[in-house]
C-alpha cells in the first residue's frame, strides 16, 4: 500500500472515532507501520490537527481566552503560605522560610508581661551542685529581667511570686497571670537532670550531687496553649537571643536517655522544645514560654549562672526579645 493511500484509509478510520479514543487507535497504527514511517514525524502533527479539527472556531477562541485568563490570574495570585507541621514526637526543624506570626506593634508603656518565678519557697525545685535551691536562682534572675524591662519602658511588667506546694502552686500562678490580664508570660527556671544521672560528691563538707554531662539553656512551649503560634514566635525570639549571645542549648531533652522527661525538639537550631502537658504553659490565657536559663547541677555552669555577667547576658537577651516581639522594627532599626 502506498503511503498516500495509507493516509487516506487512516483518515477514514480516525473520522469514525471520538477524540478520546484517537490516541489508542493512533498508537496501534503506529506500532504496525514500518520503522521509517514511524520516524517520519507525522504522528505529533496528526494529534495536533485532529485536536484543532475537533474544536469549532468559537470554542477554540474561548479556550484560548480561558488559557490566557488563567495565566493572568496565576500571575496575579499571591503566593500561598507554606504550612508548618510540628511532629508529635522526635526532632523537627523549623526552616527560616516558615511562616511566623507577628505580633501587632504595641505600646511598651501598656504592654504587660508577667515574669513567673519558677517554684516556691516551700517547694524550691532542683538543688544545685553546691546545695543552692533553684528557687533562689529563679527569683534573682527574674528580678533582674524585671528591672531591665522596666528600664526599657515596659512599665507594666509584673513579677509573679507564688506560695505553696508544687502542684497547687501551679494552678495559683496560672490564675494570677490570667487575673492580671497579661499580654505575655515568661516562666523563669534553672535546669537539672533526672535522678538516675546524678553523681555524688562533697562541697564544703556537705554531701551533694552533680552531673557535668549536660549544660545549656532550653526554651519550652505548649502546643495546647490557646495561642500556640504566638507562644512559638516569642520562644523563637528568646532562643535566638540566647544563641546570639554565644550560649548553646541543652540537647538532652530529645534523647531517649531522658525517659519520661524527653520532649519533642521543635527547632534544632536554637533549642525550642514542646512541653504540652505543663500547666503553666497550657492553662494560661495568654501566650506563654518557659525558659530554663542554664543547668545548676552542672558544676561549671552553676558557677556561670551565679555570676553577674551571665545573668546580665540572659536578662539583656530577654529584654531584646520582648522589644522585638512588641515591635518587630526594633530588630532592624535598634531601640526606638
Amino acid at each position: 500500500m502506498r503511503r498516500c493511500e495509507f493516509f487516506r484509509v487512516l483518515g477514514g478510520i480516525v473520522a469514525r472515532f471520538r477524540p478520546r479514543r484517537l490516541i489508542v487507535v493512533a498508537i496501534a497504527v503506529f506500532a504496525l507501520l514500518p520503522i521509517e514511517a514511524g520516524n517520519a514525524g507525522w504522528l505529533p502533527d496528526l494529534f495536533k490537527t485532529s485536536s484543532k479539527q475537533a474544536k469549532s472556531p468559537k470554542r477554540a477562541k474561548s479556550a484560548r481566552q480561558s488559557t490566557r485568563s488563567a495565566k493572568l490570574a496565576k500571575h496575579r495570585a499571591p503566593a500561598k503560605p507554606r504550612a508548618t507541621r510540628l511532629a508529635a514526637l522526635g526532632p523537627i526543624a523549623l526552616p527560616p522560610s516558615a511562616p511566623k506570626p507577628t505580633a501587632a506593634a504595641c505600646d511598651p508603656a501598656t504592654f504587660r508581661i508577667v515574669l513567673d518565678v519558677g517554684h516556691t519557697a516551700e517547694s524550691e525545685g532542683a538543688i544545685s551542685a553546691r546545695n543552692v535551691a533553684e528557687f533562689t536562682f529563679n527569683r534573682r534572675l527574674a528580678r533582674l529581667i524585671e528591672g531591665r524591662l522596666k528600664a526599657e519602658g515596659f512599665a507594666e511588667t509584673r513579677l509573679l511570686l507564688t506560695e505553696g506546694k508544687a502542684r497547687p502552686s501551679l494552678f495559683r500562678r496560672v490564675a494570677s497571670a490570667n487575673n492580671l490580664r497579661a499580654d505575655l508570660l515568661l516562666s523563669i527556671h534553672h535546669d537539672s537532670v533526672p535522678n538516675k544521672m546524678l553523681e555524688d560528691w562533697e562541697f564544703e563538707g556537705k554531701k551533694s550531687h552533680y552531673s557535668d554531662r549536660f549544660s545549656g539553656y532550653s526554651v519550652f512551649v505548649s502546643r495546647e496553649n490557646p495561642d500556640f503560634r504566638t507562644s512559638l514566635r516569642f520562644a523563637e525570639l528568646v532562643a535566638a537571643e540566647m544563641k546570639g549571645q554565644g550560649l548553646h542549648y541543652a540537647e538532652q531533652y530529645s534523647q531517649p536517655i531522658m525517659g519520661r522527661y524527653r520532649h519533642p525538639l521543635l527547632n534544632k537550631d536554637t533549642g525550642i522544645y514542646s512541653y504540652d502537658e505543663l500547666i503553666v504553659l497550657r492553662k494560661t490565657a495568654m501566650p506563654a514560654v518557659l525558659l530554663e536559663a542554664g543547668s545548676i547541677i552542672n558544676r561549671d555552669e552553676e558557677l556561670a549562672m551565679d555570676s553577674p555577667e551571665r545573668r546580665n547576658i540572659i536578662a539583656g537577651g530577654v529584654a531584646s526579645a520582648v522589644k522585638e516581639f512588641c515591635d518587630p522594627r526594633w530588630a532592624m532599626l535598634g531601640p526606638l
